[in-house]
């Protein structure tokens, strides 16, 4: 169970890590932060790329320095997002939804199917949903 305290703190470590994405493109900025079974915290940010298939997505990012810092457990995780002209204080289905191939990456790395998944507004706009609900087929190696 994620407290509200350390939910909060995820929201915050992906809105911050939002404000350094390299957008030079889209300007659709995105952070996102993952928490580790001991609490430790990982930020990533999207970083776009002029041959558009070589950016990087935030979530990846997160999960690489959780790997980077030894971490495989992904205890929750939330995603910042959200398109700049609209206002989803009005609109709450904008907001930035891992796309399916972070949702594969964070599946690989989940405690289980209920892992927390918190997709944030910058404006605090928040829906609360699970991987397992948002890739509720999740392709692993063990079960073929």
């Amino acid at each position: 169970m994620l407290s509200d305290e350390d939910k909060q703190r995820l929201v915050d470590a992906a809105v911050t890590a939002r404000e350094t994405a390299y957008a030079a493109y889209s300007n659709y900025r995105v952070g996102a932060a993952l928490m580790c079974e001991d609490g430790a915290i990982y930020p990533g940010c999207n970083v776009e790329n002029a041959a558009y298939p070589q950016g990087t997505c935030a979530e990846a990012g997160a999960i690489a320095a959780m790997a980077l810092a030894g971490g495989r457990t992904i205890k929750a995780i939330a995603v910042a997002g959200g398109r700049p002209d609209l206002q989803p204080e009005t609109d709450p289905w904008d907001l930035c939804s891992p796309c399916g191939g972070c949702r594969q990456r964070i599946a690989e790395f989940a405690q289980g199917t209920g892992t927390p998944v918190i997709i944030a507004s910058p404006e605090g706009v928040m829906l609360e949903t699970t991987i397992g609900a948002l890739l509720p087929h999740a392709f692993n190696l063990e079960e073929g």
